[in-house]
């Protein structure tokens, strides 16, 4: 099993963070959380998470990058409001090949995406406290399938949404 957990932009929403966790905990490999929680470092509904501070978050604790191992690939965590996210995927592009990353957790823009620009996945899963371009609130899952990167799309009240799973060549 290698898969990730990927969420961002829950701004406070504890219940529904806690319930994703306990939904998927025992099934990924790593939970990652690309910023604004707007939750203290040590509150144990982030717990466990790979958490990166966003623009929202107040808590001086979170990093604004991390960087993952995942099925022999590295996976860059940042929210992006660093980076220009909301115009540009460039600088996120430029920062990825400086750290040697595959993949590209991010958020802040509230909207769902994952694109890949020549051999580096981006994915932002939206957010499940308040969407924009989409009306679902909404989360991802990666896996590695052989010698590919699945990406599946899960709306927090109705569970995956098939149509929304993509693949991506490594």
């Amino acid at each position: 099993m290698t898969k990730a957990l990927i969420v961002s932009d829950s701004h406070r929403f504890v219940e529904e963070l806690d319930h994703i966790k306990k939904k998927h905990q025992h099934e990924v490999d790593v939970m990652i959380h690309c910023g604004d929680s707007e939750l203290f470092f040590d509150q144990p509904e982030i717990e466990g998470f790979v958490t990166v501070r966003g623009n929202c978050d107040y808590e001086m604790k979170y990093p604004d990058e991390q960087v993952v191992e995942f099925a022999g690939l590295k996976i860059f965590v940042t929210h992006g409001h660093l980076f220009s996210v909301k115009s540009t995927l460039m600088n996120l592009y430029y920062r990825a090949q400086e750290l040697g990353a595959n993949i590209v957790c991010f958020g802040h823009s509230h909207m769902l995406g994952m694109e890949q620009i020549d051999d580096i996945l981006f994915i932002n899963p939206g957010s499940i406290r308040l969407p924009r371009g989409r009306k679902e609130r909404t989360y991802c899952i990666l896996e590695q399938v052989e010698n590919q990167l699945e990406v599946s799309v899960y709306d927090l009240d109705k569970g995956e949404i098939a149509a929304l799973k993509q693949r991506f060549l490594l």
